[in-house]
């Protein structure tokens, strides 16, 4: 952990995916999942594509509107949609596919600091999400501990965008200096967060080096480290 000058925070708002549980299994279980549902109901698809197939349709499909950078559930849509159109499937069904390919994406397992980091945080410090992902926290089983959660296809921007760190700020009723944001991509969380003038602590759950060039305000492996540097900079 590395230490500041003291500072009043009163709200702590996390980044979902590989902060707060990990996330490269889950969507690679959630797309095979998916891929098996497909071979059932929309076997063409799967006779045309193969998974890597549809990934590429995907990156494809990525530019054509600005609005799926922000927005990773309308991508996944609009990639089962083209994959139904260029083999003859029925694309209503697609929305149908989309609930059995969250219903996957939401089967994560936190870490096991988390349920417990959560409550201790909550009983001082407001606590907030802001995610660029689609989870349902509600879904998960943690959505009591947040006061607050913003999603980018919801909000309608992505981090690292200033507005999305805004509203969470104006929807806790905090100053941005008032907030640290706690996130593990050092562009997407704390350079973004750091540049909408919140605090930004850099979560490495995997033990990844950090590029030059971005100086978080501090440095966690576990939700106990944030507890210990609030106390730190009370």
């Amino acid at each position: 952990m590395q230490r500041m000058s003291p500072t009043s925070i009163k709200a702590v708002l996390f980044d979902l995916d590989d902060t707060l549980w990990p996330l490269e299994a889950v969507i690679k279980r959630a797309e095979s999942t998916l891929y098996d549902w497909l071979s059932v109901h929309a076997p063409g698809i799967t006779q045309r594509f193969t998974q890597d197939g549809l990934r590429a349709l995907r990156a494809e499909i990525l530019p054509t509107e600005a609005r799926y950078r922000h927005d990773l559930w309308a991508l996944r849509h609009a990639t089962l949609v083209r994959a139904c159109e260029e083999c003859n499937e029925d694309s209503v069904r697609m929305l149908e596919a989309m609930v059995v390919f969250s219903a996957a994406r939401n089967a994560v397992t936190p870490f096991d600091d988390v349920a417990p980091g959560l409550a201790n945080l909550g009983r001082q410090y407001l606590i907030g999400s802001i995610s660029n992902g689609f989870a349902d926290l509600e879904a998960i089983g943690l959505a009591h501990h947040f006061k607050t959660s913003l999603a980018a296809h919801q909000f309608g921007a992505a981090k690292p965008d200033a507005s999305i760190f805004l509203a969470a700020c104006d929807a806790l009723q905090v100053a941005p200096h008032e907030a640290l944001y706690v996130g593990d991509d050092p562009h997407l969380d704390v350079e973004g967060a750091q540049k909408a003038g919140l605090q930004a602590g850099w979560m490495n759950r995997f033990d990844r080096p950090f590029p030059d060039g971005i100086v978080p305000n501090a440095r966690f492996t576990s939700l106990h480290d944030i507890d210990l540097w609030l106390q730190q900079t009370v």
